[in-house]
Formats: C-alpha cells, sequence, structure tokens
C-alpha cells in the first residue's frame, strides 16, 4: 500500500467513526446515516449512504461520493458531514455525469467547490469534545480496520475492512448479523477475513475486493 493510499484509508476509516453517531442521531432533520462506503481505489473519495431511520431498500437511499483530497491535505470528517448536511438539503443541479447508480442507490458526484458547507453546531463541538475524552487516538492500527459499513437488512450489517494488506489485497467486505455473540465475532473476526470456503462474490459491490459471509457463524 502507498503512502498515499494509506492516508485516504486512515481518514475514511476516521469519518466512519464520527458518522456512526448519525445512524441514531439524525444527520439533518429526519435523514440519517444507512452506509458508508470506501470509494473504489481509483478515487481519493468517500462514499457516505443517507436515507429515512431504519430504511433498508436501496430506491429509497441516496449516495454521495465525496472527494477527500483538497489543496495539500484531506478534509476532515467534520468536512464530510458539513458538506452532506448542505448537498441533501434544497435545490442542487448535478450535470449528467455527476449521477450515476450504485448497488441500486442513486449516486451524487459532489464538486465541493459549487457547495457551501453547512456551519458547526454546538451539538457538534459538544461531540467532538466528548469522543476526544473517551476516545482517544491511538498509534496502534487494529489488526482489521473498519472503513465502512452498509445496512443491507434488518438482520444483516456489511462491514468494509482494511486487514493485512500483504495477505488481504484491498478491501474486504464482512456480511455479519448485529444480533448475537457479538464479542465472540469481534474476537475471531480478523482471523475469519480470510476464510476462502465464505469467501462469495458480488459484482454489484465495487466498493470491496472481497466478501466474507459470516451471518452464520
Amino acid at each position: 500500500m502507498t503512502d498515499e493510499h494509506e492516508e485516504i484509508v486512515e481518514q475514511q476509516a476516521d469519518i466512519t467513526g464520527l458518522l456512526l453517531h448519525h445512524v441514531y442521531a439524525p444527520l439533518l432533520e429526519d435523514q440519517h446515516v444507512r452506509g458508508v462506503l470506501p470509494a473504489p481505489s481509483t478515487k481519493d473519495a468517500v462514499r457516505v449512504v443517507l436515507g429515512d431511520k431504519g430504511e433498508y431498500g436501496t430506491g429509497r437511499l441516496t449516495a454521495y461520493e465525496i472527494p477527500l483530497r483538497v489543496d495539500d491535505g484531506l478534509r476532515t470528517p467534520h468536512d464530510v458531514a458539513a458538506l452532506l448536511r448542505t448537498v441533501h438539503t434544497g435545490t442542487h443541479i448535478y450535470p449528467r455525469d455527476k449521477v450515476s447508480s450504485v448497488m441500486g442507490m442513486t449516486l451524487f458526484i459532489v464538486d465541493p467547490a459549487t457547495v457551501d458547507p453547512a456551519p458547526f453546531t454546538d451539538d457538534d463541538w459538544a461531540l467532538t469534545l466528548l469522543r476526544c475524552l473517551t476516545s482517544p487516538s491511538t498509534e496502534e492500527r487494529p489488526q482489521a480496520r473498519l472503513c465502512g459499513f452498509l445496512f443491507l437488512a434488518p438482520d444483516r450489517l456489511r462491514l468494509y475492512l482494511d486487514a493485512d494488506e500483504e495477505a488481504l489485497p484491498g478491501v474486504t467486505a464482512a456480511d455479519v448479523r448485529p444480533g448475537g455473540a457479538l464479542t465472540a465475532l469481534l474476537a475471531a473476526l480478523p482471523s475469519l477475513l480470510d476464510e476462502q470456503w465464505l469467501t462469495t462474490a458480488d459484482a454489484d459491490d465495487p466498493h470491496c475486493s472481497r466478501i466474507v459471509d459470516l451471518t452464520d457463524w
């Protein structure tokens, strides 16, 4: 993995960590985060899926692709949230080449130069402070870094994980059931990612190199 790609993956993981809060707390009005997707490796971007709380129907979800590189740096997780709050409200006209579909969802390619990010709210500042106090940053990289997720059904959640680059190049998606023996699953997850007999192919998902089905584990 190149240094440039590593910094994108690291930023993707940070964005996922921040937006997890908005699975339950709306990002804006009645819109919740239903997924964070690692954009294909050819793009230095993140894709965020928005929809109603508890929504799983892809036809009622909207995905936004936001480029992460800006000047000599990267957009922060808060920058991404601010852009999402703006583009998902009001009327925004997208050129035809900026609108497509992915996994059954409408996908909009956001041009940050045409968007005025929404201002930081008091709750945003409070959340930042509380997260810093309860989850301080660490230099120790986890064995399987969470780079995204997508709600597929009430009993099926897809996790996008960046694991051992030599053994498993690219992003591995693991389909799991949210309920059950979560502690045991989390402990075993890194070792299960390279189990070939659990691996499936899904040409419909361009956000990962492979999919591991752990729903019956």
